[in-house]
Protein backbone atom coordinates (compact mmCIF):
# COMPACT_ATOMS: atom_id res chain seq x y z
CA UNK A 1 0.00 0.00 0.00
CA UNK A 2 1.47 3.15 -1.13
CA UNK A 3 -0.56 6.55 0.08
CA UNK A 4 -0.16 10.12 -1.87
CA UNK A 5 -3.09 11.71 -0.73
CA UNK A 6 -5.76 11.79 2.31
CA UNK A 7 -9.13 12.81 2.99
CA UNK A 8 -9.96 14.44 6.77
CA UNK A 9 -13.72 14.65 7.47
CA UNK A 10 -14.14 17.69 9.80
CA UNK A 11 -16.58 17.66 12.84
CA UNK A 12 -15.42 14.97 14.92
CA UNK A 13 -12.15 13.90 13.35
CA UNK A 14 -10.23 17.41 13.29
CA UNK A 15 -12.38 19.64 15.79
CA UNK A 16 -15.64 19.42 17.73
CA UNK A 17 -17.93 22.82 17.52
CA UNK A 18 -14.69 25.55 18.14
CA UNK A 19 -12.62 23.41 20.26
CA UNK A 20 -9.50 21.79 18.19
CA UNK A 21 -9.22 18.11 19.09
CA UNK A 22 -6.02 16.68 20.77
CA UNK A 23 -3.24 16.14 18.76
CA UNK A 24 -5.01 17.28 15.41
CA UNK A 25 -3.08 19.80 13.93
CA UNK A 26 0.00 18.37 14.72
CA UNK A 27 -1.19 15.16 12.85
CA UNK A 28 -1.59 17.60 10.10
CA UNK A 29 1.35 18.62 10.00
CA UNK A 30 3.32 15.15 9.99
CA UNK A 31 0.84 14.02 6.89
CA UNK A 32 2.46 17.56 5.23
CA UNK A 33 5.80 16.52 6.23
CA UNK A 34 5.21 12.75 4.75
CA UNK A 35 4.51 14.36 1.40
CA UNK A 36 0.65 13.78 1.29
CA UNK A 37 -1.89 15.65 -0.38
CA UNK A 38 -4.33 16.48 1.81
CA UNK A 39 -8.43 17.52 1.07
CA UNK A 40 -10.32 18.37 4.38
CA UNK A 41 -14.34 17.40 3.83
CA UNK A 42 -17.74 18.08 5.33
CA UNK A 43 -20.95 17.05 4.87
CA UNK A 44 -22.44 20.19 6.37
CA UNK A 45 -23.83 21.76 3.57
CA UNK A 46 -24.03 25.89 4.93
CA UNK A 47 -20.14 26.54 4.67
CA UNK A 48 -17.85 26.13 1.19
CA UNK A 49 -14.26 24.90 0.97
CA UNK A 50 -13.06 28.58 1.44
CA UNK A 51 -14.99 28.61 4.82
CA UNK A 52 -13.89 25.56 6.29
CA UNK A 53 -9.99 26.77 4.83
CA UNK A 54 -10.88 29.99 7.03
CA UNK A 55 -12.03 28.04 9.77
CA UNK A 56 -9.25 25.54 10.16
CA UNK A 57 -6.76 28.17 9.83
CA UNK A 58 -8.22 30.35 12.95
CA UNK A 59 -8.00 27.29 14.91
CA UNK A 60 -4.35 26.53 14.52
CA UNK A 61 -4.30 24.07 11.43
CA UNK A 62 -2.26 24.13 8.36
CA UNK A 63 -5.11 24.23 5.72
CA UNK A 64 -3.91 25.87 2.19
CA UNK A 65 -6.23 27.37 -0.42
CA UNK A 66 -8.44 24.88 -2.26
CA UNK A 67 -7.65 22.12 0.22
CA UNK A 68 -11.20 22.10 1.66
CA UNK A 69 -14.47 20.47 0.00
CA UNK A 70 -18.26 20.24 1.30
CA UNK A 71 -21.54 19.24 0.27
CA UNK A 72 -22.33 22.60 -0.35
CA UNK A 73 -19.35 23.15 -2.82
CA UNK A 74 -20.15 19.41 -4.69
CA UNK A 75 -24.16 20.47 -5.03
CA UNK A 76 -22.23 23.56 -6.68
CA UNK A 77 -20.77 21.94 -8.75
CA UNK A 78 -23.39 19.39 -9.84
CA UNK A 79 -25.28 21.77 -10.33
CA UNK A 80 -22.49 23.68 -12.97
CA UNK A 81 -22.23 20.53 -14.84
CA UNK A 82 -25.74 19.34 -14.50
CA UNK A 83 -28.70 21.57 -14.68
CA UNK A 84 -27.36 24.56 -16.32
CA UNK A 85 -30.19 26.81 -17.11
CA UNK A 86 -32.12 24.67 -14.75
CA UNK A 87 -34.96 26.21 -12.45
CA UNK A 88 -34.12 24.95 -8.75
CA UNK A 89 -35.98 24.89 -5.60
CA UNK A 90 -34.66 24.41 -2.39
CA UNK A 91 -36.26 23.23 0.96
CA UNK A 92 -33.09 24.49 3.13
CA UNK A 93 -31.45 27.23 4.84
CA UNK A 94 -31.15 30.73 3.22
CA UNK A 95 -27.47 29.98 2.59
CA UNK A 96 -28.06 27.23 0.12
CA UNK A 97 -30.61 29.50 -1.45
CA UNK A 98 -27.62 32.18 -1.91
CA UNK A 99 -25.57 29.29 -3.31
CA UNK A 100 -27.93 28.07 -6.08
CA UNK A 101 -28.15 31.88 -7.48
CA UNK A 102 -24.82 31.84 -7.91
CA UNK A 103 -24.53 28.49 -10.21
CA UNK A 104 -25.67 28.54 -13.96
CA UNK A 105 -29.16 27.11 -12.65
CA UNK A 106 -31.79 29.45 -11.42
CA UNK A 107 -33.35 29.76 -8.68
CA UNK A 108 -36.94 29.25 -7.81
CA UNK A 109 -38.60 30.64 -5.18
CA UNK A 110 -42.36 30.14 -6.33
CA UNK A 111 -43.36 26.31 -5.79
CA UNK A 112 -46.07 27.05 -8.48
CA UNK A 113 -43.23 28.01 -11.03
CA UNK A 114 -41.06 26.16 -13.30
CA UNK A 115 -38.79 23.91 -11.46
CA UNK A 116 -36.63 21.15 -12.76
CA UNK A 117 -35.00 20.40 -9.63
CA UNK A 118 -36.06 19.73 -6.21
CA UNK A 119 -33.37 20.39 -3.92
CA UNK A 120 -33.54 19.41 -0.33
CA UNK A 121 -30.79 19.90 2.87
CA UNK A 122 -30.88 21.16 6.38
CA UNK A 123 -32.56 24.03 7.93
CA UNK A 124 -33.90 24.31 11.42
CA UNK A 125 -36.73 26.70 10.06
CA UNK A 126 -38.09 22.85 8.34
CA UNK A 127 -42.16 23.23 8.32
CA UNK A 128 -44.99 21.65 7.34
CA UNK A 129 -45.08 24.48 4.61
CA UNK A 130 -41.89 22.65 3.14
CA UNK A 131 -43.34 19.52 2.65
CA UNK A 132 -46.53 20.87 1.06
CA UNK A 133 -44.36 22.95 -1.17
CA UNK A 134 -42.12 19.81 -2.28
CA UNK A 135 -45.44 17.99 -2.88
CA UNK A 136 -45.98 20.77 -5.86
CA UNK A 137 -42.98 21.05 -7.04
CA UNK A 138 -41.88 17.50 -7.65
CA UNK A 139 -43.57 15.36 -10.88
CA UNK A 140 -42.41 12.72 -12.75
CA UNK A 141 -40.45 15.09 -14.96
CA UNK A 142 -38.33 16.82 -11.89
CA UNK A 143 -35.22 15.87 -10.42
CA UNK A 144 -35.05 15.23 -6.67
CA UNK A 145 -31.41 15.98 -4.99
CA UNK A 146 -30.02 16.14 -1.54
CA UNK A 147 -26.83 17.91 -0.54
CA UNK A 148 -26.05 14.87 1.53
CA UNK A 149 -27.32 12.05 3.81
CA UNK A 150 -26.33 13.11 7.54
CA UNK A 151 -29.77 11.92 9.28
CA UNK A 152 -27.88 13.91 12.38
CA UNK A 153 -24.74 15.58 13.29
CA UNK A 154 -23.66 16.83 16.77
CA UNK A 155 -24.35 20.30 18.73
CA UNK A 156 -22.60 22.29 20.43
CA UNK A 157 -22.68 20.10 23.36
CA UNK A 158 -22.44 17.10 21.17
CA UNK A 159 -26.15 15.83 21.46
CA UNK A 160 -27.31 14.86 17.83
CA UNK A 161 -29.94 16.92 16.38
CA UNK A 162 -31.60 16.45 13.39
CA UNK A 163 -29.38 17.02 9.73
CA UNK A 164 -29.68 17.12 6.16
CA UNK A 165 -31.12 13.69 6.10
CA UNK A 166 -34.17 13.64 7.98
CA UNK A 167 -35.29 16.18 6.37
CA UNK A 168 -34.81 14.64 2.83
CA UNK A 169 -36.34 11.60 4.39
CA UNK A 170 -39.41 13.61 5.22
CA UNK A 171 -39.80 14.90 1.67
CA UNK A 172 -39.22 11.97 0.72
CA UNK A 173 -41.98 10.22 2.49
CA UNK A 174 -44.45 12.66 1.51
CA UNK A 175 -43.46 12.55 -2.39
CA UNK A 176 -43.26 8.82 -2.10
CA UNK A 177 -40.18 8.90 -4.23
CA UNK A 178 -36.49 8.35 -3.61
CA UNK A 179 -33.96 11.30 -4.96
CA UNK A 180 -32.27 10.90 -7.50
CA UNK A 181 -29.12 11.27 -6.00
CA UNK A 182 -27.59 12.55 -2.80
CA UNK A 183 -24.74 14.38 -3.33
CA UNK A 184 -22.49 14.66 -0.17
CA UNK A 185 -20.63 11.49 1.16
CA UNK A 186 -20.48 8.36 0.30
CA UNK A 187 -21.81 9.68 -3.16
CA UNK A 188 -19.60 9.17 -6.18
CA UNK A 189 -19.77 12.63 -6.77
CA UNK A 190 -18.25 13.54 -3.48
CA UNK A 191 -15.71 10.91 -4.44
CA UNK A 192 -14.85 12.46 -7.55
CA UNK A 193 -14.71 15.88 -5.93
CA UNK A 194 -12.24 14.46 -3.40
CA UNK A 195 -9.49 12.61 -5.49
CA UNK A 196 -9.61 15.50 -7.84
CA UNK A 197 -8.49 17.65 -5.19
CA UNK A 198 -5.45 15.31 -3.72
CA UNK A 199 -4.43 14.29 -7.00
CA UNK A 200 -4.45 10.60 -6.68
CA UNK A 201 -5.98 7.37 -7.78
CA UNK A 202 -8.56 5.55 -4.90
CA UNK A 203 -5.88 3.38 -4.49
CA UNK A 204 -3.38 5.49 -3.33
CA UNK A 205 -6.09 7.46 -0.82
CA UNK A 206 -6.61 7.51 2.92
CA UNK A 207 -9.99 8.45 4.07
CA UNK A 208 -10.25 9.51 7.88
CA UNK A 209 -13.73 9.94 9.72
CA UNK A 210 -15.98 8.92 12.73
CA UNK A 211 -18.92 8.12 10.51
CA UNK A 212 -19.21 4.75 9.39
CA UNK A 213 -21.92 5.63 7.14
CA UNK A 214 -20.59 8.39 5.16
CA UNK A 215 -16.40 8.71 5.49
CA UNK A 216 -15.65 5.10 5.62
CA UNK A 217 -18.51 3.75 3.10
CA UNK A 218 -17.56 6.35 0.65
CA UNK A 219 -13.83 4.93 1.00
CA UNK A 220 -14.94 1.77 1.04
CA UNK A 221 -17.04 1.33 -1.73
CA UNK A 222 -14.58 3.63 -4.21
CA UNK A 223 -11.39 1.09 -3.00
CA UNK A 224 -9.43 3.34 -0.53
CA UNK A 225 -7.53 2.68 2.83
CA UNK A 226 -10.24 4.03 5.81
CA UNK A 227 -9.71 4.71 9.32
CA UNK A 228 -12.27 5.63 11.76
CA UNK A 229 -11.50 7.57 14.90
CA UNK A 230 -13.39 7.21 17.51
CA UNK A 231 -13.30 10.78 18.43
CA UNK A 232 -16.71 11.85 17.17
CA UNK A 233 -20.20 9.63 16.68
CA UNK A 234 -19.22 6.32 15.93
CA UNK A 235 -18.05 3.91 18.64
CA UNK A 236 -17.25 0.41 19.00
CA UNK A 237 -20.94 -0.86 19.22
CA UNK A 238 -21.80 1.11 16.09
CA UNK A 239 -18.95 -0.78 14.67
CA UNK A 240 -20.16 -3.98 15.79
CA UNK A 241 -23.52 -3.30 14.43
CA UNK A 242 -22.08 -2.07 10.55
CA UNK A 243 -21.94 -3.76 7.87
CA UNK A 244 -19.17 -1.20 6.76
CA UNK A 245 -15.34 -2.46 8.44
CA UNK A 246 -12.93 -0.21 8.35
CA UNK A 247 -9.38 -0.95 7.46
CA UNK A 248 -8.08 0.73 10.93
CA UNK A 249 -9.36 2.01 14.11
CA UNK A 250 -7.63 5.04 16.04
CA UNK A 251 -8.61 6.61 18.77
CA UNK A 252 -8.18 10.07 17.12
CA UNK A 253 -6.28 11.81 13.92
CA UNK A 254 -3.24 11.99 16.37
CA UNK A 255 -3.09 8.52 16.08
CA UNK A 256 -2.69 8.47 11.86
CA UNK A 257 1.26 7.44 11.55
CA UNK A 258 -0.11 3.97 12.30
CA UNK A 259 -1.40 3.77 9.24
CA UNK A 260 0.75 6.00 7.57
CA UNK A 261 3.52 3.79 8.71
CA UNK A 262 2.12 0.39 7.73
CA UNK A 263 2.36 2.26 4.48
CA UNK A 264 5.63 2.63 3.63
Amino acid sequence: MTLRGVILDLDGTVYHDDNLLPGAADAVSRIRERGLSICFFSNNPLHDGAEYVDRLRSLGVDAREGEACSSAEVTREYLNENHGGDGVFVVGSPSLRERVRGTSAELVTDPGGAADVLLASWTDEFHYRDMHDALRVLDGDTAFLGTDPDRTFPDADGNPIPGSGAIIRAVAGVVEREPDRILGKPSSVAVDAALSRVDCAPEECLVVGDRLDTDIRMGERAGMTTALVRSGVSDDAALERSDVTPDYVLDSLADVDDVLDAAR
